[in-house]
């Protein structure tokens, strides 16, 4: 069985279809790409699966669990978490605080055992920090882990999504474009942070516009086009595919080629 699987999944906002029935599957390990042009749908589709909008039709089923009209932080639990285009720390904290408020099963957030801090909740909090730490190295953001996220480079706050990530314990993460405006030494090694999770077993599905990238990274890809499943495969399968072709560069382009 895949870790998630779309079946006929549908969405339309004021009367125009984003979605038109997409179905598709993503399996347990390794990395897929989601491609396609402008306006292919490919966000709506993330904010679907992650609960951000509600499918209007169709079933959204992770790991067993139907997820079609679940809330965000249900899904989130149940360890598929998202990143965004554009980088969402929050400025003002440091890179380490941006960390821990994304870790699983804090003890404060029950109103008794943030007053009386039992032995047990202090434990999670020190197990939150080492995690919080690891990762911080994992992604070569120590040097400014006590630094506010507002001072980090663009390639940093896209690192440090990605930590946050990591700080829910995921079986599945949906990246945004994870390299968009990165420059390209920060961008080759977010890909080589991205394959080594994928060699570590976790499933990662990833939006992305820059092709060698995609050719470089993903196992598999899937292509959406006017809000459909146009096609999947290996990255050659699709470039090689004449109909996602006509829906990058269009049929004249191809006929003058």
């Amino acid at each position: 069985m895949p870790l998630l699987r779309l079946a006929d999944v549908t969405r339309s906002f004021y009367g125009v279809h984003a979605l038109n029935g997409v179905t598709l599957d993503v399996p347990a390990e390794g990395i897929t790409g989601l491609i396609g042009p402008n306006g292919a749908g490919k966000t709506t589709l993330f904010n679907c699966i992650s609960g951000v909008v509600h499918a209007d039709g169709g079933s959204i089923v992770f790991d067993g669990h139907d997820i079609t009209r679940a809330r965000p932080d249900r899904i989130t639990r149940l360890g598929l978490v998202r990143t965004f285009q554009i980088a969402r720390a929050l400025p003002r904290l440091s890179v380490l605080d941006n960390l821990l408020i994304y870790g699983a099963a804090q003890p404060g957030e029950g109103v008794l055992q943030a007053l009386i801090g039992s032995a047990r909740a202090r434990a999670r909090e020190q197990a939150l920090i080492e995690r919080a730490v690891a990762i911080a190295r994992r992604l070569n953001l120590m040097p400014v882990i006590r630094n506010p996220a507002s001072d980090l480079s663009g390639g940093q706050k896209k690192l440090l999504e990605i930590g946050r990530a990591l700080m829910t314990e995921p079986k599945l993460i949906l990246l945004d474009e994870p390299i968009a405006g990165v420059n390209p030494t920060l961008a080759r090694e977010i890909g080589e942070q991205l394959r080594t999770l994928a060699a570590e077993g976790m499933a990662i599905l990833l939006i992305e516009h820059h092709m060698d990238a995609i050719a470089r990274l993903c196992d598999r890809v899937i292509v959406l086009a006017d809000g459909r499943h146009l096609a999947s495969g290996s990255f050659a399968d699709v470039a090689d595919n004449t109909s996602v072709q006509d829906a990058y560069m269009g049929r004249r382009w191809r006929s003058a080629g």
